[in-house]
């Protein structure tokens, strides 16, 4: 129980209300239980437990915890609160959010800072008539948000072997006979053609006209 036992009317409703606003936001992505005025509805910690104004767990089964949220007023931000409550919130090994008045967050840094008290998130509220505006002011580590569960693992479909397996290629046919022939080369067919050419030409003038006959008178 917190060591502010006693509020001020208009402050006790005031900090019941921002504590029902809170959980409507937070309702959206945790299982949100909510502690106002003295109710021990939810507890963490322990022994003996201790009972935050709100306590956000996994939406899952298992309700595991997921942070805890701290709303003060004006009266109850002072140093035997934050030793108390806010240290012991911070040992949690959750975010730990804080809200507090706006004109209140110069004290509450100051505190946090003199007790060594780590706050995940430092949230300022502010009433305008009938509705309260909240204000992000100190955010340290990422925001907090909910594990999503394991994708399930992808199994293989369920087809049959033969179905998988890739038909075999066809084999392949010998290359035709006419295809294995091989051409003379080129300059085989260069070399040849100058030597008839000199053949000729280096012939005998006698040989040919002796081969010619002669005609009788």
């Amino acid at each position: 129980m917190s060591p502010i036992l006693v509020r001020p009317v208009r402050e006790q409703l005031e900090h019941d209300r921002v504590i029902r606003l809170l959980q409507a936001k937070y309702k959206k992505k945790f299982e949100t239980a909510i502690n106002p005025g003295h109710e021990q509805n939810a507890g963490v910690g322990g022994p003996p437990p201790w009972y935050p104004d709100l306590v956000l767990q996994s939406p899952e089964k298992s309700r595991k915890l997921l942070g805890v949220v701290e709303v003060e007023t004006t009266e109850s931000i002072n140093h035997l609160e934050a030793m108390s409550q806010w240290g012991a919130f911070s040992r949690l090994r959750v975010p730990f959010h804080l809200y507090v008045p706006a004109n209140s967050v110069d004290s509450a840094r100051r505190l946090c800072a003199d007790l060594q008290i780590v706050v995940g998130e430092l949230w300022s509220y502010n009433a305008f008539g009938d509705q309260i505006r909240f204000t992000l002011v100190q955010r340290i580590g990422p925001a907090l948000e909910p594990k999503a569960a394991p994708k399930p693992a992808k199994t293989a479909s369920a087809r049959p072997a033969a179905s998988r397996t890739r038909p075999a290629p066809p084999p392949r046919r010998p290359p035709a006979a006419s295809a294995t022939r091989r051409k003379p080369a080129p300059a085989a067919k260069a070399k040849a053609a100058p030597a008839r050419r000199g053949s000729a030409k280096t012939a005998p003038k006698g040989a040919s006209r002796s081969a010619r006959p002669t005609k009788r008178r």
